[in-house]
């Protein structure tokens, strides 16, 4: 088995006493491309921050890269675009360039100047993503799916071995989600980056993903997506009332 980049051990997590998450057990390897969906209030959203370090559990444990996360220092390893509409203010004189350039603070440090090696990675991570031609616009002309890009990159710029994704198509119109998926799996196949995407679009994480995570306070289940659909655990997540129509891609 692959090396486990991200472990959640018996990890439990209450607000104000209301539990959303409870004895959740889960690991990450590396190369994987792994989709957490779940209903509303499920709990995806805290999954994704107990893994960021933004919250601690309240029991368990967390580790990454084999490390306890209350001692992981190597933050730039991993990278993170959170949902598109909490991103940024559209209304800020930012150019696309420069926004990835910040994905670089984590490696440089504040009040550092860039170097050459800064430099290139911006733009190697602008090239993976095809916004060369858009680095010297402002982002606020972008359209959202051209901006979800380069919030891709801007975490790309850290150069991070495993990139997490808060419902990263919120906000992006459907023409563009499609070429938005095809740029995750290729940074997966060819990139050989590991990805962590929370999302409520079912149709894709089935046809898109290696492996499905589905949460509803507990891990309901964790596995390859053609297992997952083929037993009944889309009823216990939404109701047995609700029916989706999934397409081959």
């Amino acid at each position: 088995m692959a090396s486990s980049l991200i472990s959640l051990k018996d990890v439990t997590y209450a607000y104000d006493g209301s539990p959303a998450l409870s004895g959740i057990n889960l690991e990450i390897h590396k190369g994987e491309y792994v989709g957490v969906i779940g209903p509303n209030g499920g709990g995806k959203t805290t999954l994704l921050k107990l893994m960021l370090g933004l919250l601690q559990p309240q029991s368990g444990k967390v580790s990454l890269f084999g490390r306890n996360i209350t001692k992981f220092k190597q933050w730039p390893r991993i990278g993170y675009v959170p949902q598109q509409l909490t991103n940024h203010d559209a209304t800020f004189p930012i150019s696309v360039e420069e926004v990835v350039g910040l994905g670089r603070v984590g490696r440089i440090g504040l009040f550092r100047f860039a170097t050459a090696a800064d430099r290139s990675a911006v733009r190697h991570a602008m090239e993976k993503v095809d916004i060369i031609p858009l680095q010297h616009r402002l982002l606020s002309e972008l359209s959202g799916g051209q901006q979800q890009r380069v919030f891709i990159a801007k975490a790309l710029a850290s150069e991070p071995e495993i990139l997490l994704l808060d419902e990263p198509t919120v906000g992006v119109d459907v023409p563009s989600q499609a070429a938005f998926y095809q740029l995750l799996a290729t940074l997966n196949k060819r990139e050989n980056l590991t990805l962590v995407m929370v999302s409520h679009d079912v149709d894709v994480i089935v046809n898109e993903v290696t492996r499905v995570a589905c949460i509803n306070e507990s891990l309901v289940y964790h596995g390859k997506p053609k297992q997952f659909m083929e037993g009944d655990y889309m009823a216990h997540l939404y109701g047995k009332e609700r029916r989706f129509i999934l397409h081959n891609h």
